[in-house]
């Protein structure tokens, strides 16, 4: 089983482990990030409890934030000694703090710092180590530049790259602006696997549904696989046969309502219920009467028993 064709992007206060535990249950192989951790708080030991996992969440990895090979080299070590099955370095970021930390997507500018990097990362541990990066910044987007920033992180030691099929704008746009302003254009991710067939590329951006899997594994081949952001997050359910079309498995999955009736029955144990409830809320994207049901559900997280949930979840049936 390749776990990368079909992962699941990381995601900032979205993909933390309580989302991730019921992401699980949607999808038995899909590969999942953390949100990015920064290496040095990873090193410092400020982020313990964001590496903090259970072994049900696995094939698990986790994203790194940073620039600095030695510190980038011990975070991997701590997440290899923690269980990560990969570290992945953030090179895609386009926030204003990244970049003036010349972290994220203004490292697509540094090729030889961000080789360094992965050379360190990868004598840390043996796990996977793989690089997540824009197609460049734009301006500096074009076909030979991607080739030459994958030729040289794939040399020092990157198993894959993972390429957000956008340029970023680094000044002047929002990080939210940067998922929509730069068009996509995954042809570019295309023509990068015919040039060098040899790696192994996923491709990330804009999918929305099975058929844009389908469509976009195709440029990716047989050993590349696709990562899917926001439409996971606001949509779980609408993955619900992902493990059928990527990977062949035929497993029944639950319904909806077995999903959240999982994450309630979590919740319940948790000190923050809406720490656990505010993942499940996607689960009811496009039922009808949803909004009562979330208004619900929210309700309940704030202070309800969850055994209060019933009617939100008499909602789901409605929904199967």
């Amino acid at each position: 089983m390749v776990p990368w064709r079909f992962c699941i992007a990381p995601m900032m206060d979205r993909t933390d482990r309580h989302f991730r535990a019921m992401f699980r249950r949607i999808s038995r192989h899909a590969l999942l990030y953390t949100p990015m951790i920064a290496a040095q708080a990873v090193v410092s030991r400020r982020a313990d409890a964001e590496l903090d996992h259970d072994l049900a969440e696995h094939p698990l990895a986790i994203q790194l934030g940073g620039s600095d090979p030695p510190v980038l080299a011990a975070a991997t070590r701590i997440a290899a000694d923690r269980g990560f099955v990969e570290a992945s370095l953030n090179c895609g970021c386009p926030s204003p703090a990244a970049a003036q930390a010349t972290w994220g997507a203004a490292l697509m500018d540094h090729p030889q710092r961000v080789a360094d990097a992965v050379f360190a990362m990868a004598a840390a541990a043996p796990i996977d180590i793989t690089v997540k990066h824009r197609l460049g910044i734009v301006g500096r987007d074009d076909a030979e530049r991607l080739l030459a920033f994958v030729d040289i992180v794939t040399a020092a030691g990157a198993s894959r790259v993972i390429v957000h099929a956008r340029a970023a704008i680094l000044g002047g746009a929002s990080t939210a602006a940067n998922r929509k302003i730069p068009p996509l254009r995954p042809e570019m991710v295309a023509a990068l696997v015919r040039a060098r067939p040899e790696l192994v590329v996923v491709d990330n951006g804009g999918i929305a549904d099975l058929d844009h899997v389908r469509e976009r594994s195709h440029g990716v081949g047989l050993r590349g696989g696709v990562m899917v952001g926001r439409a996971a997050y606001d949509d779980p359910y609408r993955w619900i046969d992902v493990d059928r079309v990527v990977y062949g498995d035929d497993t029944p999955r639950p319904t909806r309502r077995e999903i959240a009736e999982h994450a309630f029955a979590r919740a319940a144990d948790h000190a923050r219920p809406h720490a656990i409830t505010r993942h499940a809320l996607g689960l009811w994207h496009g039922v009808p009467r949803a909004r009562r049901a979330r208004d619900l559900v929210a309700t309940i997280a704030h202070g309800l028993a969850v055994h209060d949930a019933a009617p939100a979840l008499a909602v789901l049936d409605a929904a199967q």
